[in-house]
This record gives structure tokens, C-alpha cells and sequence, in this order.
């Protein structure tokens, strides 16, 4: 039999109290906020805050848009359907300018 000395009652109790203090603190770093740990919504902005990417066509709607990006992507090119705060654009690298209107004019 150990030998039990007179603060060893209290001691299942103080590891209860830490493990529920260190359980509160990792709650509201989690759930605080923010400082959260999930990524929030993106926002619209104007196209002129797409870095380099060149606008080269304006649809009239997301989905035409999209229909034109993979139009373009099957040709091999990169491009992005961004939905800016003046509507939907279609971009693409300032390199691969002249080939996609190439490509977008037979699709439309």
C-alpha cells in the first residue's frame, strides 16, 4: 500500500479543474471572434484587383461565363471566371491574351 500524505485528497480534484480550465481556453481560441480558424467568405471587388489577369470578356452571366472558361480550358488555356463587383469576367494570363480572344470568337 503507498503511503498517502494529508494533501493527496486534493489532488484528483486540481487535474479536474486544470483540464477543464485548459479545455475552456482552446474553446475560445476556436470559436472566438475574429480570430477564427475558418477561412470567412470571399468578396467582390473591381477588376483591377486581380493582379496581372486581363479581362477579355464580360458575360452576361455566370453560368455563359463559365461556359466560356471551359471552352477556353479545353483549348489549354488558364482562365478565370471572377465574379467582380461590375458582374462576371472572364481572365486570363496577359500571355495567352491573343490566343483566347482566338478561342472566345468561335465560341460566342
Amino acid at each position: 500500500m503507498p503511503a498517502w500524505n494529508a494533501y493527496s485528497f486534493a489532488f484528483g480534484p486540481v487535474i479536474a479543474v486544470l483540464g477543464i480550465l485548459v479545455l475552456i481556453l482552446i474553446l475560445r481560441w476556436a470559436f472566438g471572434r475574429g480570430s477564427s480558424v475558418v477561412a470567412g467568405p470571399a468578396r467582390s471587388g473591381p477588376p483591377s484587383e486581380y493582379g496581372v489577369l486581363v479581362v477579355i470578356a464580360s458575360p452576361r452571366t455566370y453560368i455563359e461565363g463559365e461556359i466560356w472558361r471551359q471552352g477556353l480550358l479545353e483549348a489549354g488555356l488558364r482562365a478565370n471566371l471572377a465574379q467582380t463587383s461590375d458582374g462576371p469576367r472572364l481572365m486570363v494570363w496577359p500571355e495567352d491574351v491573343e490566343n483566347a480572344n482566338t478561342v472566345l470568337a468561335r465560341l460566342k
